[in-house]
């Protein structure tokens, strides 16, 4: 645990969301930063100072493993003032725990954002947690590069990917096309760092992704989104990474949420196809995540703008990221995907966490966790946010 003044604290009188159910009448006991217990309201001794939700939800905070920025910044800017903005943002949104995720860019500029989020994990600053970093790139198919820049897209044999995994204490995911030459090799490289291997922007067969499932693969990231899928050769149908993605169950997989990159009919065949032990929410929020209505912006190096709810490319041809956050997702897994509710927010804390490993210090409200938790209002939007036990986000007017 962390070595700060021991003290104790209770979160009370709001019904609990566990990964199964939810649980009234208890309450969540916080000491040095971590969860004690859940305990009964009443079984603690009333000299324990008690934080009063007045009947909101009390949740595990949200754990976002594939987000770019906000506010204007993204991770790729490899700057101590992008980071920051990004993450204070992050809590405002119910997110207390993410992967800084990068996306095509050159090598260089790559190594400098990394380098960065080493020296913000190893001494945490106000607002969400940085728990590693997400390459989105820069090995892919440039038939699938959606928003990412061309000019910085990568082969796995080019040579350059060892420089790169030899960060292996900051690198989570490395996502890449399992099609290109030396990507086999790349996935076995990277299981070998203790780095998940996942899928994207690729344009690999079903064969192809089986082989790389054989060298390791573990994830596929933005389902339906950069992902090939059947086509026919002569009278045969040959299936892509998106039906290898919804039926292998060694493959875990993610949705954008933001009932823009899908509709509810696609989101509700990941959910039915993969549960939601295998399947997780991400915002893949660019830096137009909070930004006004038209902003003109640069993503990838990629000109685009903020346009309902969505980062597009200036010439309307393909989204470029989400500008909407993980916890306005939330409202849209229960309301409009049917989810129960803490499913859905297991898809967004405890299933992010398990795929990177992480699951034994966040990601569900359990003794012995982190206390990153964060509190709903009755229609799932955020109401106060905490991380380490000390809250870091209140909404307006909001009192405990």
């Amino acid at each position: 645990m962390d070595t700060q003044k021991t003290d104790r604290s209770l979160l009370i009188n709001g019904p609990i969301i566990l990964p199964d159910r939810v649980i009234a009448g208890h309450a969540v006991l916080i000491e040095s930063g971590y969860i004690v217990d859940i305990v009964e309201e009443g079984a603690v001794d009333e000299s324990v100072p008690r934080h009063n939700v007045g009947g909101r939800y009390i949740a595990p905070g949200l754990i976002d493993i594939h987000t770019h920025g906000s506010m204007g910044y993204e991770f790729n800017d490899g700057t101590e003032e992008a980071f920051g903005a990004i993450i204070q943002e992050q809590v405002r949104h119910g997110v207390t725990g993410l992967l800084a995720t990068t996306s095509s860019i050159p090598l260089h500029d790559l190594l400098c954002s990394i380098d960065v989020c080493r020296g913000w994990m190893s001494s945490p600053k106000q607002g969400a947690r940085i728990l590693g970093m997400h390459l989105e790139g820069p090995y892919f198919n440039l038939a699938h590069k959606g928003a990412q820049n061309q000019d910085n897209i990568r082969v796995p044999s080019d040579g350059t990917a060892t420089e790169l995994l030899d960060h292996a204490d900051v690198l989570k995911i490395v996502t890449y096309a399992p099609e290109l030459p030396g990507a086999l090799e790349l996935t076995s490289q990277i299981v070998a760092r203790g780095i998940v291997p996942a899928a994207g922007h690729s344009s690999a067969t079903d064969e192809q992704v089986r082989a790389a499932i054989q060298a390791g693969l573990q994830h596929t990231v933005h389902l339906w989104s950069g992902q090939s899928t059947t086509i026919r050769v002569g009278p045969w149908r040959k299936p892509g990474l998106l039906e290898a993605s919804l039926t292998y169950d060694e493959l875990t997989a993610e949705i954008i949420a933001d009932n823009r990159h899908l509709p509810a009919t696609l989101m509700k065949l990941a959910y039915k196809c993969k549960g939601a032990d295998r399947l997780c929410a991400v915002s893949d929020a660019t830096s137009g995540a909070g930004l006004p209505e038209g902003t003109q912006l640069i993503t990838g190096n990629v000109a685009c703008e903020v346009r309902d709810g969505v980062a597009i490319l200036l010439d309307k041809s393909a989204f470029a990221g989400s500008t909407t956050l993980l916890g306005d997702m939330l409202p849209i897994l229960v309301n409009v995907v049917d989810i129960p509710l803490p499913e859905a927010v297991r898809m967004m804390s405890l299933t992010p966490a398990r795929i990177i490993g992480a699951d034994d210090t966040v990601g569900s409200l359990r003794p012995g966790k982190r206390a990153d938790i964060m509190v709903l209002n009755e229609d799932l939007t955020v109401w106060s946010t905490f991380v380490g036990g000390q809250r870091v986000y209140a909404a307006q007017h909001s009192t405990l």
